[in-house]
């Protein structure tokens, strides 16, 4: 089993994937056709066009841009599985607004075909500020 820490040297394909974060919400290349997300305040998504429909830009001036730093990857060296987690943040109105909503992440990926693809992700959030302490969470 492979276990990264920290930032991940560009030999890492899931560390490569991660260098292209900002194009994976718009095409989706990166994600199954079944993937599940669980949002941070426990709203189910399913599948690929569902989790690629949170991403279009409304033009709203209030939309939340979510960044997430990867601070684990294991890659099996079993089976084509791998895991990753780290912490994400919702900033208001762009990458450099206020952070409003935060917490952790997993993810699981599978390689398929030769490409890594992520199955599953889980955020949960954690901490919030200004409007994000209004959002409300899943029953």
């Amino acid at each position: 089993m492979d276990i990264f820490t920290g930032p991940v040297g560009s030999a890492n394909t899931l560390q490569q994937i991660h260098d292209y974060a900002p194009t994976i919400p718009a095409s989706g290349l990166f994600w199954t056709d079944d993937v599940e997300i669980r949002r941070g305040l426990g709203a189910l998504i399913v599948g690929r066009d569902a989790y690629r429909n949170l991403f279009i830009n409304t033009g709203s001036d209030s939309a939340v841009v979510y960044q997430r730093e990867t601070e684990i990857v294991t890659i099996s060296s079993v089976w084509p599985l791998a895991y990753e987690s780290g912490t994400w943040t919702g900033h208001l109105g762009g990458a450099k607004g206020p952070v409003v909503i935060g917490g952790s992440y997993a993810a699981q990926w599978v390689k398929r075909g030769g490409r890594w693809l992520i199955r599953g992700e889980v955020y949960v959030a954690l901490m919030c500020a200004g409007r994000g302490c209004g959002y409300a969470a899943a029953p």
